[in-house]
C-alpha cells in the first residue's frame, strides 16, 4: 500500500477506483466498502485508492466538542494496510478545506487531481461544505466528468449493523467483547510505560503504567480486563490483566491504565506496549486494605488464566 500525505502529492495511477471517508477504527462496515472497492479495481484493471483526512473533521469543525477516536492515524494506516488497498491518501483537514463546495470537491479534487474513474461510497454518504454533497450530486456530475459511481446498498450496510459511534459507545461502557464483534479484532491502545507509584510491586502485582500514544484515543470504561500485551520493540506477546480507573483503594484520583503482565520479568519502563482488551472481568472496587486488594488480584489472575485457552496470542 502506497501512502500519500495530501491529494496534491498523489502520483496518480491508471483507472483510479476511489472511496473516501474518515474510516475511524476500520471496522467491519468499512471493510464491506473496501472489499468492494478492491474487487472493482481488479475487474477494470485499475488501482484502489482510499482518501481520508487528518485530523478528524469533527475536531476542526467543532473544536469545542471533543471526540475520542478508535484509531490514531498510525493505527489506521496499519489496519488499512491489511485490507489489500493499493493507495492511501491522507489529506490535511483544515477550516479552509472544510469550506470546499461539493462541486469543487468533485471537479478539482476527484476529477482533476485524483483522476477518478469509479467512485464507491457507503450508503447515505455526504461530502463538501456543510455536507451538501450527496449520491445524487455524484451521479449528476459523474456523467459530465466521465466517472461512474456506485453506492453500497443499504441492505449490505445494515447486514453488518455497525458504526464507529456504536463501537465508541460500547468501549466507553466497557463492552469490549461487543466491540470486538463489530470491529473484527480486539480493541487496543498503545503507549509507552511511564513511572507509576510502585504500589503494585509491594503486593507482588507489579504493573506497567501506560501513557496512551494520543490524547484523542478512546480509553475503555473503568474496570479490570483480561488483555493481550505486545512489547513492540521486541515483538513479544504475553497475557495479562489491566485495571482502568482511579485506584480508589490507595487514594488515587487520576484515571490510569495499568497492566500486570503474566510470566514476565524485567524492566518495562519507557518501552512501548500494545494492550488488546479481550473481556471485562469485573468493575473497579475500593477495598478496605491492601491485603484484600491482593487477595482479589489473585482471584482475578486465576480467572484470567482459566480464560486464556479461549484466545490465541
Amino acid at each position: 500500500m502506497r501512502i500519500s500525505h495530501s491529494i496534491e502529492s498523489f502520483a496518480g495511477s491508471k483507472n483510479v477506483v476511489l472511496t473516501t471517508g474518515t474510516f475511524d477504527g476500520v471496522h467491519k462496515g468499512h471493510r464491506v466498502i473496501i472489499d468492494r472497492l478492491c474487487r472493482i479495481a481488479r475487474q477494470i484493471d485499475g488501482e484502489s485508492v482510499l482518501l481520508t483526512f487528518d485530523p478528524h473533521p469533527r475536531k476542526v469543525i467543532h473544536p469545542n466538542e471533543p471526540i475520542s477516536l478508535l484509531s490514531t492515524v498510525e493505527e489506521k494506516v496499519d489496519l488499512l494496510a491489511k485490507t489489500g488497498l493499493d493507495h492511501l491518501v491522507i489529506h490535511p483537514f483544515t477550516l479552509e478545506f472544510s469550506r470546499t463546495t461539493s462541486r469543487d470537491f468533485i471537479q478539482k479534487l476527484l476529477v482533476e487531481q485524483l483522476r477518478v474513474k469509479r467512485l464507491v461510497i457507503g450508503y447515505d454518504h455526504h461530502f463538501g461544505r456543510n455536507r451538501e454533497g450527496s449520491f445524487e450530486h455524484l451521479l449528476a456530475y459523474g456523467s459530465n466528468y466521465g466517472f461512474e459511481v456506485e453506492e453500497i446498498p443499504v441492505q449490505e450496510v445494515e447486514q453488518v449493523a455497525v458504526s464507529s459511534t456504536k463501537i465508541r459507545n460500547a468501549i466507553s461502557n466497557a463492552e469490549v467483547e461487543k466491540a470486538r464483534e463489530w470491529l473484527g479484532y480486539s480493541y487496543f491502545i498503545s503507549g509507552f510505560v511511564k513511572q507509576g507509584r510502585g504500589i503494585g510491586r509491594t503486593i507482588e502485582f507489579p504493573t506497567a503504567n501506560i501513557n496512551p500514544s494520543s490524547p484523542s484515543k478512546l480509553i475503555p470504561g473503568n474496570g479490570v480486563y483480561l488483555v493481550k500485551v505486545e512489547i513492540l520493540d521486541t515483538n513479544e506477546d504475553f497475557w495479562g490483566m489491566c485495571n482502568i480507573g482511579v485506584n480508589p483503594t490507595v487514594g488515587g484520583s487520576e484515571r490510569s491504565v495499568e497492566v500486570h503482565v503474566f510470566d514476565f520479568s524485567g524492566n518495562l519502563y519507557n518501552r512501548q506496549l500494545r494492550v488488546s482488551f479481550l473481556q471485562k472481568l469485573r468493575n473497579e472496587i475500593k477495598f478496605n486494605s491492601l491485603d484484600s486488594l491482593k487477595n482479589q488480584l489473585n482471584e482475578d489472575a486465576e480467572i484470567s488464566k482459566s480464560l486464556i485457552s479461549g484466545y490465541s496470542l
